[in-house]
């Protein structure tokens, strides 16, 4: 059967001051009053069936996902006691997956993207599971065709396509510089990497065991007893924090033997930051982002505005800005300042410790 995981464990802390350590961004509901995870189970029903789609989350966030997704099985929402990054979530999976179904066909997703249209996604992931499951040995990846040289993404370089429009992928470029990132888009060879996946659990165990044996090692007693209808919290707790950090990018797909890709030609919009408001969001008259239950803006432009209650914010006069209040901090900043929240988080727990985290 086919199965899809959705791994939902970050905090997303470019989106201060919304986004805590007790209530990640894709649990804000920033696009229609909804989420970021609700929007994406909302694309996967109806591809996998229900009892079908697992959730690797944070152990703390499992209460609040669980409350907010009551279409899909407790037992489905998976809580990590510690992060360890994208591979040991994927390993989990595996081997949970596994312990129920040995024949599975796995898609791996992320909770922080917009993609639409719905058909067109469907159908993408529908190519991609029919590639995994004709060719077992072989990982696959989703790639989207870039349409500027943006630094802040991975990007994968690949052949001519294939039969039913794969393409073998010859490797995976970290984030470029902005002068080798136009020489990507100019290539046609070069796409940006989604971070999304379709394997068999086949191919994927195979090429864990060869790259992460040690974790794959200490999570599969953990597989075991989940298949014996054991509560794995403490196993989870003992063995999570022994489990090297890494993502599956560097820990497989860049070594990985066999990889072929899918484009996804949707739009894909990776709400990382702020300004990716911009795009998911109607702008007013004056090209602002406004999502706030009471706001003026007066002679401003260009703004991403952001109120979690219905405290007024008034802007007089400014451009190209970010102004986000949450109830105990308030954000304001350049638009191109955003990608340095991440570091600026860092600032704030060395002066205040986990307070506004």
């Amino acid at each position: 059967m086919r199965y899809a995981v959705i791994m939902a464990g970050g905090a997303g802390k470019r989106l201060w001051p919304l986004s805590r350590m007790a209530r990640p961004k894709q649990l804000l509901p920033l696009i229609g009053g909804k989420c970021l995870l609700e929007l994406v189970v909302e694309r996967l029903v109806g591809v996998f069936d229900r009892e079908n789609i697992w959730i690797i989350t944070n152990a703390q966030y499992t209460e609040q996902v669980c409350l907010k997704l009551p279409q899909i099985k407790p037992e489905n929402v998976i809580g990590e006691p510690i992060g360890r990054d994208t591979a040991n979530a994927v390993a989990l999976a595996t081997e949970l997956i596994g312990a129920r179904d040995e024949n599975a066909t796995i898609a791996i997703f992320t909770a922080d993207h917009v993609i639409r249209p719905q058909e067109c996604f469907a159908q993408a992931v529908a190519d991609a599971c029919g590639a995994a499951e004709q060719h077992p040995d072989a990982l696959i990846t989703f790639g989207v065709r870039p349409t500027w040289p943006h630094i802040g993404l991975g990007y994968i370089q690949c052949r001519s396509g294939m039969e039913g429009g794969l393409r073998e992928v010859d490797g995976f470029k970290e984030k470029p510089e902005h002068r080798i990132a136009r020489q990507y888009v100019e290539s046609g060879h070069h796409f940006w990497n989604s971070g999304m996946f379709v394997w068999t659990l086949g191919a994927i165990r195979k090429n864990l065991a060869s790259f992460l044996a040690d974790s794959l090692d200490k999570l599969r007693p953990i597989g075991r007893a989940f298949a014996a209808g054991k509560d794995i919290t403490a196993m989870l707790a003992r063995t999570y924090p022994t489990l090297q950090k890494i993502s599956i990018d560097y820990a497989v797909m860049e070594k990985a033997p066999r990889v072929l890709m899918v484009e996804l030609k949707c739009e894909w919009l990776d709400i990382g930051s702020w300004p990716a408001l911009e795009s998911v969001t109607e702008l007013d008259e004056a090209g602002n982002a406004v999502v706030a239950e009471n706001s003026i803006l007066v002679d401003s432009f260009r703004n991403v505005v952001v109120c979690e209650d219905d405290h007024l914010l008034a802007i007089l006069g400014m451009d190209d800005c970010i102004v986000v209040r949450s109830g105990d901090a308030t954000l304001v900043c350049n638009k191109s300042d955003s990608q340095r929240l991440k570091e600026f988080a860092q600032l704030l727990e060395a002066r205040f410790g986990t307070r506004y985290l």
